[in-house]
């Protein structure tokens, strides 16, 4: 197989090139949230998060079927509720945050789980669990794009305020700074990258998209917007591969794209010269007194 035929030729399809820039600006957005997320210790949140949009969905698809519209905001209700309900338990109780939040996240799963035993079919609402290359519409192709381009905006625009809120909340708040609505905002812009990624990722690996670039970038950066941009391009260029790998495989696309994320991480956590495993272990061995 030739490389037009191996990357070139997949793309001749509709569906595919949908998926491809789906995937891609899905990517630019996930890059730069993942980065917010890891720096601020927020991963198992996101988690919480993503798979606490099911109940919503599965409500969605009970009552009004296929809908984009309809999956997008019953998706949407679950999410923010999940984000907005740990908020205000945190603050009005004793119970901490990451608490809250996996204690919403197992309720909303388990409602999840009860709505999609009583869908009439449930073979298709597995296209949301693990993402469909297939699947993605023109009209959830206009929703990430509005989500990304909203995503970039606000990182451009307030740009200081989410550096400030990520590395020294408590100086933020000193300063003036409106900590308590830029976190709830992070989030809420969070729920909708979650929604957004879940046709083409899916709800379960669609925080991949977000935390696998991160991570490897922050095993590279030691600077927080060079971290940002290098986020962004290990999403874009592993979402594109990870599409024409789940056409040539036959694998989910969501599945394929984590895939192509993980050997990144894998890399990066072995060899980045700094932060890496194996640098590590050579200053080691460097320090070692000689016997």
């Amino acid at each position: 197989m030739n490389l037009h035929a191996l990357l070139i030729s997949p793309f001749s399809y509709e569906f595919m090139r949908r998926a491809l820039f789906s995937a891609v600006l899905l990517g630019v957005s996930g890059g730069l949230i993942g980065c917010v997320l890891v720096l601020r210790r927020l991963a198992l949140m996101g988690d919480a998060l993503s798979h606490s949009l099911l109940p919503g969905v599965a409500a969605a698809w009970y009552f009004f079927g296929t809908s984009t519209t309809a999956l997008f905001f019953g998706g949407l209700a679950a999410g923010l509720l999940t984000a907005l309900g740990s908020a205000l338990l945190s603050r009005m109780t004793r119970v901490k945050e990451d608490a809250a939040f996996g204690s919403l996240f197992i309720v909303f799963f388990a409602a999840g789980v009860a709505l999609v035993s009583k869908l009439p079919s449930r073979i298709n609402l597995a296209d949301f669990l693990f993402g469909n290359v297939l699947g993605v519409s023109a009209g959830e192709l206009r929703l990430a794009t509005a989500v990304s381009v909203l995503t970039v905006l606000v990182f451009v625009l307030f740009y200081r305020s989410v550096l400030l809120e990520t590395f020294d909340p408590v100086f933020h708040r000193a300063t003036g700074g409106r900590g308590g609505l830029v976190h709830m905002g992070f989030l809420t812009l969070t729920v909708l990258n979650l929604v957004a990624a879940m046709q083409t990722m899916g709800i379960v690996l669609a925080l991949g998209l977000f935390l696998l670039p991160a991570v490897s970038a922050y095993l590279w950066c030691d600077r927080f917007l060079t971290m940002l941009l290098l986020s962004v391009a290990f999403a874009v260029v592993d979402s594109a591969l990870g599409i024409v790998l789940s056409f040539h495989a036959g694998l989910a696309s969501g599945a394929a794209i984590v895939l192509c994320l993980g050997v990144v991480f894998v890399v990066s956590a072995l060899f980045s010269p700094r932060h890496g495993a194996l640098g590590a272990l050579k200053l080691g061995t460097e320090r070692r007194p000689a016997a």
